[in-house]
């Protein structure tokens, strides 16, 4: 009858801890209970949509891979670079990992945990005289379940499960600014190879001029000045390239950095010259719902305001009392150690019991704390509205930059066509004695920087285009994180 009783007591160790689960899984959890609602954004964009751009929805294979609109398989082969090498991707797939660990042990901390202490003993007994009347053998274990009445523990787990969210999208945040760094760098490059071949071949036609205004002093038919206007302004000209070929070697070496490697990495991959590429015709932005929808810094702000209102739980839970189960299951026998566990004569031995802790008095501490927690939630609140902003804010500007930008660049090309055709007359009327030496100058000055000034929108247009790609949130699709 001692056996059965106690096996009993063994049944009711095993199924009290899921009977309880069930019970505590199906109760509440104290503090506030997050609901996520749609981030507030109207219908349409406050600029005016034009230069190509368009409202329809966002094709989202274009949005994961915009660069591919470029049509340029180098700045292509340097973006999967990129994603392999880059430092800040590789820190932030580490932080990724270190919150999927954090969200494994408050899950583990929300189910049933043993603290098993093995146990032994070994009593002899004698008489009197000496006389050995049996050896008494004892082993066993004990366990604690700290239980979660009040919800603390899910709370925990609520708190980490939004912070390994929340990771995850900055791990996107970090790809979105990656891929747009590496084109905007590169664009840079092709912008400043195109102004130094202009440069270069201004040099050469001004070196000209220079010979032909020497070799008309020399037979008396122009003066020393023009021979030393032309000399200066060959001489101008010539200081602009080495300010040139500094920016370009800078930004090549910005753009190995952010490929994760040592400056002089794409040295090679660049150094056949290539024209700025050209952005398409239509660009679709969609609405200003689809953006706050996609982007992951708005996405990582929401998750961690998730996160700080579950950790008001957590810090509620500590008002209320702590209770834990504690058991124990043991064998006693009278035989020698090896036949303790297949002997008939042996008893088995269980136990269990309950523990309540609970903090009457803590000068306010439990009370400050939750104060802390809900100073923390009203934070993530405020940051997540000014990521909204932020988000609305980057987008309308790369809107309007875009356009007005292509009017502007417009505007450039019909001005340098214009100078090439005056550079082109006055060169020839100078030769032919119809004009003086500063008409011509002024031509080819006029010349050389609206040249410059078209190279430099040709590429600002790009680089518009690639911001607009980054506040829309494009990119971070094209990888699915680790």
């Amino acid at each position: 009858m001692r056996l059965l009783i106690q096996k009993k007591t063994i049944r009711l160790l095993v199924s009290l801890p899921a009977a309880l689960s069930m019970l505590l899984f199906s109760g509440c959890a104290v503090g506030p209970d997050y609901v996520r609602t749609e981030p507030p954004a109207s219908g349409s964009w406050h600029t005016e949509l034009k230069a190509g751009l368009t409202d329809e929805p966002i094709d989202l294979h274009t949005l994961a891979e915009w660069w591919t609109t470029l049509h340029d398989p180098v700045l292509s082969n340097l973006i999967e670079k990129a994603v392999e090498g880059n430092p800040s991707i590789r820190e932030a797939r580490a932080r990724l990992r270190e919150a999927r660990a954090r969200r494994g042990v408050a899950e583990a901390d929300l189910f049933p945990t043993f603290e098993v202490t093995g146990s032994g003993g070994y009593n002899r007994k004698k008489t009197s005289e000496g006389i050995n009347e049996g050896d008494l053998y004892q082993a066993g274990f004990d366990a604690i379940w700290e239980l979660d009445v009040f919800g603390g523990k899910r709370r925990s787990l609520e708190a980490s499960e939004a912070e390994l969210e929340a990771s995850q999208e900055d791990l996107r945040d970090v790809l979105v600014s990656l891929l747009a760094e590496v084109a905007l760098n590169y664009v840079e490059v092709r912008t400043f190879q195109t102004r130094l071949t202009i440069s270069k071949a201004n040099l050469d036609s001004q070196r000209e001029t220079y010979h032909i205004s020497r070799w008309r002093y020399e037979a008396g038919l122009t003066t020393q000045l023009d021979v030393e206007q032309a000399k200066y302004n060959l001489e101008q000209t010539r200081s602009q390239i080495p300010t040139l070929q500094t920016g370009l070697e800078q930004t090549k070496n910005r753009l190995s950095v952010l490929l994760g490697r040592q400056p002089g990495f794409t040295e090679d991959i660049l150094a056949e010259r290539k024209p700025i590429p050209v952005t398409p015709l239509k660009v679709a932005v969609g609405v200003p719902a689809d953006v706050l929808r996609r982007r992951p810094d708005i996405r990582s702000a929401e998750r961690r305001l998730a996160a700080r209102t579950a950790e008001i739980g957590v810090a509620t839970a500590k008002r209320y009392p702590n209770f834990s189960l504690i058991g124990s299951i043991g064998l006693e026998a009278a035989v020698s150690p090896g036949n303790l566990l297949s002997s008939g004569d042996r008893t088995l031995l269980s136990s269990i019991a309950s523990n309540v802790l609970w903090t009457f008095f803590d000068a306010g501490r439990i009370r400050q704390t939750i104060e802390v927690q809900t100073a923390l939630q009203e934070q993530a609140l405020i940051q997540y509205e000014a990521s909204i902003l932020t988000a609305l804010e980057e987008v309308e500007n790369t809107l309007i930059a875009y356009a007005d930008e292509q009017v502007r660049r417009q505007s450039l090309l019909e001005a340098t066509q214009a100078a090439q055709r005056a550079a082109d007359l006055s060169s020839y009327q100078y030769t032919s004695g119809m004009i003086d030496f500063q008409v011509m100058l002024d031509a080819q000055r006029s010349l050389l920087s609206f040249q410059d000034q078209l190279a430099v929108s040709e590429g600002r247009v790009t680089l518009n285009l690639i911001s607009l790609y980054k506040a829309l949130g494009g990119g971070w699709t094209a990888m699915v994180p680790d």
